[in-house]
C-alpha cells in the first residue's frame, strides 16, 4: 500500500480525554547504543557477530507498497471449479492526528504499552518465537509495535526464522529513521480489524460507521481487542465463548489505559460495550459461497496454517474438498423440504428457522458438502458450525459407545448391552449417584415400564438414558465425547447427570464427525475442508489428517447396530429415514424447549447431519421451533429427518448399496435387522450381585433383542425382527410372555419389555417439568434443558 506522507505521519496526535499523551515522541533520531547492543546480542544468535554488523550497515528498507497491497484469493471446489474470489481490501490511510487519543492509547494499551520508551525489538519475546519456530511448536507472540508494523507493511505473514531475521534488522532501520509517531500511524493504518478491513479508518466504519477520530474509549478498545483474532472477536457473529472471550480482551485493554494513565478510573467506570454493526458481506459470497469461505477460513487460522491477515493480504489458490454436486444437492434438499413449506408472511413462526447441514466421508474425513444458511449476504452466522445450541437426543448415541466400549455394569452388575431392561417411568429417580437424585421426564411425560436399551434407544427414552449414564460413569461419557470427536472445550460438555441428555452445545459439524468416528469403526479423523493451497502458485504444506481409534470396532459397530433401530423401528424415531432406501443409522435430537431439532445419521458410505435452530430474526434470541411450518411441535424425526433423507437419496443416487459390518446376531450381515436367534442360555429374573449373569433371554420383536453372547457375556447387535420384506423394521409388539434381559436391579423388578404406545409420529406433546435435581447432582441451571426430548 502506498505509505502516509512524513507531513502526515509525523503530525503530533492531540490529547487523550484524560488530558495525557502519548509516552514520549520525538524527531529522528540514532539507534541508542544499548537498543543495539542487546538487539544484536539476539541476531547474533541467529547471524553471527559478523553477520549482524554487516546486515545493519546495508539493510534497505524494501518499498512498502508492493507488500500492502492485497491480492485475490482464488477459492475452488473440489474439482478445480471456482467457489469465489476474495481479497477487495478495504482500506484507507489516516495521520495520526486523525485517530482519536483514546483510540491511539487502546492500541497501544491491548499491543505494546512501553512503546513510547522501548527499542524497536522485544528481545524476550524474539528469543522465544525464533526457538519454538526452529522446533516447530508453532507461532509465539511478542513483537514491539515496531515490528509488528514492519511485518505488516514490508513483509510476508510467514510464520519463519528468515522472516524474523528480516523483521528484526528493518524494524531496527526503520526506528533509526521514523518516529515513534510515524510507527504508530503506519501500524494502526496497516493493522487487520476483520470484515476485510485494513486500518483504523476502515476498520471504524466497519464496526462503527464513524470515522477513525471520532472514536470513544469503548470503540477504540474495541477496535484494539479485534487485533488479536478479528473474526472470532466480531461480537455480530461470534459464537457465546467467542463474545465472552472479545469481552474480556476489552475489558483488559480499558484496564491498561487505566493503568497507564491514559483513562481515569471515573471516566473507566461510565464506559460500557459498544454497539456494533451488522457486517456487510463481500461481493460473490452470496448463497453457500461465503459459509464455505468462511469454514476454510476457520480451519487454515484454527489449524495455524494461515493468520486471518495473510489471507487478507490475498494470493492465495485454496482448494476445498466440497463435491459441488452434492453441494448443489445438500441447498436442494433443504429448499424442497423446509424452505418450500415456510410461509414467514402469513406464519411469523416460519421466520425463525435457521437450518445447518454437513456431509463428511467417514473414511477421510473430507467435508463432502455443508449448508450454513439461506444466504451468508443475510444470515452470517453459519449455521453449520456455531456452537450455541444444544445437541439433544443426538447425543445418545455417545452415551451408548461409552456404556458399550467400558463394558459398563448395572447397578445391579450386570454387563449392559442392548437387551438389558431399565425401568422407563418418566421422572425416574436416577440411582447410584450422590446428592439429591436426579430425574428427567420423558416425552410428554410418557411411562415406558420395563423396556431393553434398545427400544429405549428407538423410543428415545430420556430415564433409561440418564441411567444409564450413571451405570456407566459420566466422566466415562464426557471422556468418550471427546475421543469421539466433540472439541473438549465444548459449552456445556461437563459430567452433569443431564449430560446425556444433549445439554452440551457442539456444531453440526462436530456432530457429524462423532458419526463419522462411528461409521468408520472407531477410528477418529477431524473433518478437513482444504484438500490443497498454494501461494502465488506455489504449493503450500498442509498438515495430514491425524487418525486415532477412539473407541473398539467391536463397540462401533454395535453402536451402528443399535442406531439402526432408530430408523428400522415403525415407531422409531427416525422412521422417516426408511424411504431411503439402503441401511442407515442414526438418532434424532428434540430440545425440550423445542429450540433445536436435529437428525443425524449414516450410510456406510456417508454421514450427515442435519440441524434446524431456532432464532428470533431481529434480536438473534433462541426461540421455539414448535409449530414451524405448519407443524405439530418440532422434533427431529420431522424436517432434520426429511432433509436428511431428500439429501442422501440424491448424494448416494447410482452408487452401489453397501451394507454396514456383520455384528453377531444381525442375521442378514447388515442390509436389513433380521430376527436374531435364541440365545443358548436363559437369564435369571432376579441375578445375583456378586455373580453377574451374562444378557441372554428370548429376544424381544420390536425390541432390539440382540443374538448370542460374546465371550465377554455382552450380547452384540440388535434386531426388531418384524419380519418386513428385504428384513427390515421391526414391530412395536412384544411375543407373548417375551422376557428381553435381565432387570437392572432395584429399579427393575420385572423382566418383560413393553412396547411403545402407539403415537402419530409427528406430534410432540408438551414437556413437563422435571423435578429439580439438587445440587450435588445438578450441572448448573443447563442441566435440565434438553431433559424432555423424546428425539
Amino acid at each position: 500500500m502506498p505509505r502516509t506522507s512524513r507531513s502526515e505521519r509525523s503530525a503530533p496526535s492531540s490529547k487523550s480525554p484524560s488530558g495525557r499523551r502519548p509516552r514520549r515522541t520525538g524527531p529522528r533520531r540514532l539507534i541508542p547504543t544499548w537498543r543495539v547492543t542487546v538487539a544484536g546480542l539476539v541476531a547474533s544468535l541467529l547471524l553471527g557477530i559478523g553477520g549482524f554488523v554487516l546486515a545493519v550497515s546495508l539493510v534497505q528498507v524494501p518499498d512498502a507498497h508492493a507488500a500492502a497491497v492485497a491480492q485475490s484469493n482464488t477459492w475452488l471446489y473440489q474439482d478445480g471449479s471456482v467457489i469465489a474470489r476474495t481479497g477487495q481490501t478495504n482500506r484507507q490511510n489516516v495521520a495520526l492526528d486523525k485517530v482519536s487519543p483514546a483510540a491511539q492509547h487502546a492500541a497501544l494499551a491491548a499491543e505494546d504499552r512501553d512503546f513510547y520508551h522501548e527499542g524497536a525489538v522485544n528481545v524476550p519475546g524474539l528469543l522465544r518465537a525464533a526457538v519454538k519456530t526452529a522446533k516447530g511448536e508453532g507461532t509465539q507472540g511478542g513483537s514491539t509495535i515496531t515490528q509488528q508494523y514492519v511485518k505488516n507493511t514490508y513483509l510476508s505473514q510467514q510464520q519463519s526464522v528468515g522472516r524474523k531475521v528480516k523483521e528484526l534488522f528493518i524494524a531496527l532501520k526503520v526506528d533509526a529513521t521514523e518516529t515513534k509517531d510515524d510507527v504508530l500511524a503506519g501500524y494502526l493504518n496497516t493493522s487487520y480489524y476483520g470484515r476485510g478491513a485494513y486500518g483504523i479508518q476502515a476498520g471504524a466504519q466497519a464496526y462503527f460507521g464513524v470515522d477513525a477520530a471520532a472514536l470513544d474509549p469503548a470503540q477504540g478498545a474495541y477496535l484494539a481487542t479485534l487485533l488479536n483474532a478479528p473474526s472470532a472477536y466480531d461480537v455480530a457473529t461470534a459464537t457465546a465463548t467467542g463474545k465472552q472471550n472479545a469481552m474480556n480482551r476489552w475489558n483488559y485493554v480499558l484496564d491498561g489505559m487505566v493503568k497507564e494513565n491514559w483513562l481515569s478510573a471515573d471516566e473507566r467506570a461510565a464506559v460500557t460495550f459498544p454497539e456494533v454493526k451488522e457486517p456487510q458481506a463481500a461481493p460473490g459470497l452470496s448463497g453457500q459461497a461465503g459459509y464455505l469461505v468462511n469454514a476454510a477460513t476457520d480451519y487454515l487460522v484454527s489449524h495455524q496454517i494461515l493468520s486471518e491477515a495473510a489471507l487478507a493480504k490475498g494470493g492465495y489458490t485454496v482448494r476445498l474438498s466440497i463435491d459441488p454436486a452434492r453441494e448443489q444437492d445438500l441447498s436442494n434438499a433443504v429448499q424442497s423440504q423446509l424452505t418450500a413449506n415456510l410461509k414467514p408472511e402469513s406464519r411469523p413462526k416460519d421466520a425463525g428457522a435457521q437450518a445447518g447441514a454437513v456431509s463428511v466421508d467417514p473414511k477421510t474425513g473430507a467435508v463432502l458438502a455443508l449448508y450454513g444458511g439461506t444466504d451468508y449476504t443475510k444470515h452470517f452466522v453459519d449455521n453449520a458450525a456455531r456452537r450455541d445450541y444444544q445437541a439433544g437426543s443426538t447425543f445418545k448415541a455417545i452415551a451408548l459407545a461409552a456404556a458399550l466400549d467400558s463394558g459398563a455394569r448395572t447397578q445391579s452388575g450386570q454387563t449392559i448391552g442392548p437387551r438389558t431392561v431399565y425401568d422407563g417411568t418418566s421422572g425416574r429417580k436416577v440411582r447410584g449417584g450422590t446428592g439429591t437424585p436426579y430425574a428427567a421426564p420423558n416425552e410428554g411425560g410418557k411411562d415406558y415400564g420395563q423396556i431393553t436399551l434398545q427400544q429405549a434407544t428407538d423410543w428415545s427414552v430420556n430415564s433409561v438414558f440418564t441411567q444409564l449414564a450413571q451405570d456407566t460413569g459420566l466422566e466415562k461419557v464426557r471422556d468418550t465425547a471427546v475421543a469421539l470427536g466433540l472439541p473438549a472445550g465444548t459449552p456445556s460438555l461437563g459430567a452433569q447427570p443431564s449430560l446425556p441428555l444433549g445439554v452440551a452445545t457442539p456444531s453440526v459439524l462436530d456432530m457429524a464427525g462423532v458419526y463419522a468416528t462411528l461409521d468408520n469403526g472407531g477410528r477418529q479423523i477431524t473433518p478437513w475442508l482444504v484438500q490443497s493451497l498454494e501461494y502465488e502458485g506455489r504449493p503450500m504444506a498442509l498438515p495430514a489428517p491425524q487418525v486415532t481409534q477412539a473407541i473398539s470396532e467391536q463397540t462401533a459397530n454395535r453402536v451402528t447396530a443399535m442406531l439402526r433401530g432408530v430408523v428400522d423401528d415403525p415407531g422409531g424415531t427416525g422412521f422417516r429415514a426408511q424411504a431411503l432406501g439402503r441401511p442407515a443409522a442414526g438418532k434424532t435430537g428434540t430440545t425440550d424447549d423445542q429450540k433445536s431439532v436435529w437428525f443425524v445419521g449414516y450410510t456406510p458410505e456417508l454421514v450427515t447431519a442435519v440441524a434446524l435452530f431456532g432464532q428470533d430474526p431481529a434480536t438473534g434470541a433462541q426461540v421455539s421451533l414448535s409449530g414451524t411450518g405448519g407443524t405439530d411441535g418440532a422434533a427431529g424425526g420431522q424436517y432434520p429427518a426429511q432433509i436428511w433423507t431428500a439429501y442422501m437419496k440424491a448424494a448416494l443416487k447410482g452408487t452401489q448399496v453397501t451394507s454396514f459390518p456383520v455384528v453377531a446376531g444381525q442375521a442378514d450381515g447388515g442390509s436389513g435387522r433380521g430376527a436374531a436367534t435364541t440365545p443358548s442360555a436363559s437369564a435369571s429374573p432376579s441375578p445375583t450381585p456378586s455373580a453377574p449373569a451374562t444378557e441372554s433371554g428370548a429376544p424381544t420383536a420390536g425390541s432390539g433383542g440382540a443374538g448370542p453372547s460374546d465371550p465377554s457375556g455382552q450380547s452384540s447387535g440388535a434386531s426388531t425382527g418384524s419380519g418386513r420384506p428385504g428384513g427390515q423394521g421391526g414391530g412395536a409388539t412384544t411375543r407373548p410372555g417375551g422376557a428381553s434381559g435381565a432387570p437392572t436391579g432395584p429399579a427393575a423388578t420385572t423382566p418383560a419389555a413393553t412396547p411403545r404406545p402407539s403415537r402419530t409420529p409427528s406430534t410432540v406433546p408438551a414437556q413437563p417439568s422435571a423435578p429439580a435435581p439438587g445440587p450435588a447432582q445438578q450441572g448448573g441451571a443447563a442441566a435440565n434443558a434438553a431433559a424432555g426430548d423424546g428425539g
